[in-house]
């Protein structure tokens, strides 16, 4: 049975940090293109950063330079360091797997089979 379950989500101030962790199992977190996604109250739910199995990495440019995407394959684990948060960041954040994604695609929603449950993220000034 595929999990994914979110944790280290929480309330800062403006400029602060927080480090999100997705610990997977059941399936071959190796060779999976994993994602992390927000969605925040009356919004689509948007790609925040990706990795593909062979460890490509990808972002969207309003938290390029500020996000980090890492992974830790011997334990399964996907992490997402936020740093210099912003009030826009405030939402609910989502990690994602699926076998193959489209290099295209890495940051939309659709082609991810499998989702976590999320983790609240409340930046606040």
């Amino acid at each position: 049975q595929v999990q994914l379950v979110e944790s280290g989500g929480g309330s800062v101030q403006v400029g602060g940090s927080l480090r999100l962790s997705c610990a997977a199992s059941g399936f071959m977190y190796s060779m999976y293109d994993m994602g992390w996604f927000r969605q925040a109250p009356g919004k689509e739910r948007e790609g925040v950063a990706a990795m593909t199995g062979g460890g490509s990495t990808y972002y969207t440019d309003s938290v390029k330079g500020r996000f980090t995407i890492s992974q830790d394959k011997a334990k399964n684990m996907l992490y997402l360091q936020m740093n210099s948060l912003k009030t826009e960041d405030t939402a609910m954040y989502y990690c994602a797997a699926a076998g193959f994604v489209p290099r295209n695609l890495l940051l939309t929603p659709d082609p991810y089979k499998y989702w976590g449950q999320g983790t609240q993220v409340t930046v606040s000034s």
